[in-house]
């Protein structure tokens, strides 16, 4: 029973895959200027020509892993729109500072002129990910070089010195550890150090550095997983404080097992699943209408973000990566049934049947308020990344099944 289950999952994740894909390849292509478009309409018209550097980074990414490691997607479209993805990129993200080439643009216009700067890093984490994966498929050394010398930048900013990130530190408003700054850098540590045992050398004490970091976010007796602490690990007062994000907590959940895993760490391996994965989702998940809340308070106040309430697309994908990661790895029912659950709310609710791709924005009860498919904030990434890994999983599994 448990393997037809498997396979039922996996071929509607399979085809869910292909249709997400499809939608892609056919309208998010800019021809002319090359990049990609990000703000897609319902039906895949293009409603603003603004390109976002993080989600060019991650589009380029996502289909040089397709590429690189599905049968299926080693198409020579495919490639050929990763490599024109990484010239934009290239050419257009850093936005020159008197010491040279600086930070990535967070927002560029359809022909590369930077329109906006974010005092953040995460344009930059996706630029480190979309080159290195791409080099891996075209042996390019110059472009493996250049997502090194980025990352080693943003280590730079995230542990020494973050003053080119144009944020002074000002006296009412004190340094914090913000979860998603380590669990970004672990994934890639992770994206860096796939079969290069130099590079894996090189950022060996960051990986550790980063789960320390997370681990932090464990507070409440262990009962809670706060998004922002102290540097030293405590819980800050105020909405910031007491702030939880249930899909950021089960995102670093997956991030954490699959290190443990790696480093074979029994401990981490079971902190990353009743920590991270139980924690948020006995909190997150609504129980009323179903699917799980963006935002919540750990005291139980109306948090200040005011989609607090609303059901997003990204979360529920790290809920689905995260709890069959979980079952894939310690086959216990529980966990299996947390997916199931997942999976019905998220592909009932999220998938277009008609058009393709997931609406990413619901309502608390379920229904669609924002029908775009591509936007500022959703892109290429999430919902194919999500299914990409499933679907890897669940190979995985039924393999096991039938050895």
């Amino acid at each position: 029973m448990t393997a037809a289950l498997l396979e039922q999952y996996r071929e509607r994740i399979r085809t869910e895959l292909d249709r997400v894909v499809d939608f892609w390849l056919k309208y998010s292509h800019d021809k002319e200027q090359s990049g990609f478009f990000n703000c897609l309409g319902k039906d895949g018209k293009v409603y603003d020509e603004l390109k976002y550097v993080w989600l060019q980074g991650r589009q380029v990414w996502m289909y040089s892993r397709l590429y690189r490691t599905m049968e299926r997607f080693h198409r020579p479209e495919i490639l050929d729109a990763a490599k024109s993805g990484a010239a934009f990129l290239q050419k257009f993200a850093r936005v020159q500072a008197s010491s040279g080439p600086g930070k990535c643009a967070f927002c560029l216009t359809r022909d590369g002129r930077t329109v906006k700067v974010q005092r953040t890093i995460f344009s930059e984490c996706f630029y480190v990910m979309a080159m290195d994966e791409l080099s891996r498929i075209t042996q390019d050394k110059e472009m493996q070089a250049d997502a090194e010398s980025m990352m080693d930048r943003l280590i730079f900013w995230v542990q020494t010195d973050s003053s080119d990130l144009s944020r002074p530190q000002l006296p009412g408003d004190p340094p914090i550890n913000s979860m998603a700054v380590p669990m970004m850098l672990l994934c890639l540590v992770d994206q860096l150090t796939e079969g290069r045992t130099d590079v894996a050398e090189k950022y060996k004490d960051l990986s550790g550095w980063c789960v320390e970091q997370i681990l932090q976010h464990i507070q409440r007796d262990g009962k809670a997983i706060l998004e922002n602490v102290t540097l030293n690990g405590k819980e800050l007062p105020g909405c910031q404080g007491r702030l939880q994000n249930p899909g950021h907590a089960l995102e670093a959940g997956w991030f954490l097992l699959q290190y443990a895993l790696k480093k074979e760490d029994a401990q981490l391996q079971k902190t990353a699943v009743d920590k991270f994965m139980e924690i948020p989702f006995h909190t997150g998940w609504d129980k009323q209408h179903g699917g799980l809340f963006y935002f919540l308070d750990v005291d139980g106040h109306c948090p200040t973000q005011l989609e607090w309430n609303m059901k997003l697309w990204w979360p529920h994908c790290e809920a689905l990566i995260a709890y069959l990661m979980a079952y894939s790895h310690s086959r216990a029912p529980l966990l299996l049934d947390r997916f199931k659950q997942i999976y019905d709310y998220t592909f009932s609710h999220f998938s277009d049947e008609e058009h393709g791709e997931w609406f990413g924005y619901l309502s608390c009860k379920g229904e669609v308020v924002l029908d775009f498919k591509g936007g500022p904030f959703k892109g290429f990434f999430h919902v194919p990344r999500c299914l990409y890994m499933c679907e890897k999983l669940l190979d995985g599994l039924l393999e096991r099944q039938d050895s």
